[in-house]
């Protein structure tokens, strides 16, 4: 039987997380150039800080939004978990990318650009499954892949790190490399948070 209410539902969360999920693809994409080039393009973590912070602006205004919202298209707590876990990603790349003028980095080591085309590939999933979210149709497949991508992160990841270990001799090139690489990973962790997310809420409402 067809759900009816008098009191239309608040529907326009659905196009502030399409608009949250483009500025994580903005990012992640902003991240691929500033590591393809050697040395990396530290500027781009200007560039990059800039969408972290619209993507806190959006956070805000779904937040308060919700709050004055009576009828939701899903329900409350999920519409804030969505929202803090798409902006958790943004921060997650953020935070990578803030090291690398900060640790003054010269060149790119072996991994780095194998992580940021996965990240990246996981924020195009993530905007395809937020596009599909509002039918409930073609979610789930977006968060198997994305599932997949962050364990094809997870190998990458330990890959490099390996490498770093075996090659780089300079103690304190390896402590700042290895909180990259781990800030990297970290991203494509909080990409699976979303996708998990997304896969309870379709199941919750589907």
């Amino acid at each position: 039987m067809a759900r009816f209410s008098l009191i239309p539902r608040e529907e326009k969360f659905y196009a502030d997380f399409l608009a949250m999920a483009d500025q994580l693809r903005n990012g992640a994409r902003l991240l691929e150039e500033m590591f393809a080039s050697d040395p990396p393009i530290a500027d781009k973590a200007n560039e990059i800080r800039e969408v972290e912070h619209k993507c806190d602006f959006l956070t805000h205004e779904i937040i308060q939004r919700l709050n004055k919202t009576f009828v939701t298209p899903i329900d409350r707590e999920d519409i804030h978990s969505m929202a803090r876990t798409l902006d958790d990603v943004m921060d997650a790349i953020d935070a990578a990318a803030s090291l690398i003028p900060l640790y003054h980095i010269k060149k790119v080591i072996p991994g780095v650009r194998e992580l940021t085309r996965v990240i990246s590939a996981s924020t195009d999933q993530i905007l395809l499954a937020v596009q599909a979210l509002e039918r409930r149709q073609g979610v789930l497949e977006r968060a198997v892949e994305i599932n997949r991508l962050e364990n094809e992160a997870d190998r990458a990841h330990q890959r490099a790190v390996g490498q770093l270990f075996e090659e780089e001799h300079d103690p304190l090139a390896v402590m700042k490399w290895k909180e990259i690489l781990d800030r990297l990973e970290d991203s494509t962790d909080r990409c699976e948070d979303v996708a998990n997310l997304l896969e309870n809420v379709v199941v919750k409402h589907g």
